[in-house]
């Protein structure tokens, strides 16, 4: 299944809830391929691309020591909900480089969903070129869009 059939799948488990995103190392990919889905200015808010701390800080509210943690997943997918006054958000964070960043490993992913206040984070490790660890998390925040909605349903 491609994106944007999850995507599609995903708009349609948000059951008339609105949706933002909060994309770090997918910069924009999660927005790119909710927009992708018929009728996405009725669910879809809209997204930031919080590439530098700075951003995430200042626009999304994270106070993680690390940017490139579970908790700064966690509070970039709250603060996408605050910003974009959305029900439900999905943000990515880690580092999709070749190199170790703030001692996190090149290809580590945290995927945060939060729904109706519900906040779920996972942590991912992709042995691959920085191209496609952007799409695999992609592939992936989509995968646990669904899974978050359908658990909170």
């Amino acid at each position: 299944m491609g994106h944007v059939e999850l995507a599609t799948e995903a708009a349609r488990l948000l059951g008339g809830r609105s949706i933002a995103t909060a994309e770090s190392c997918t910069a924009g990919r999660l927005a790119e391929s909710l927009a992708s889905v018929d009728k996405a200015v009725d669910f879809l808010r809209g997204g930031l691309v919080a590439y530098q701390d700075q951003v995430k800080r200042s626009f999304l509210g994270v106070t993680a020591e690390s940017t490139l943690s579970a908790d700064a997943a966690a509070q970039m997918a709250l603060g996408a909900c605050r910003m974009f006054e959305s029900d439900v958000a999905v943000a990515t964070t880690g580092v999709a480089g070749d190199e170790p960043a703030d001692g996190v490993p090149p290809g580590t992913v945290f995927i945060a969903t939060a729904v109706d206040g519900v906040v779920r984070v996972q942590r991912y490790r992709y042995e691959a070129d920085p191209p496609t660890v952007c799409d695999l998390a992609r592939y992936q925040g989509l995968v646990d869009l669904q899974t978050a909605l359908a658990a909170v349903r």
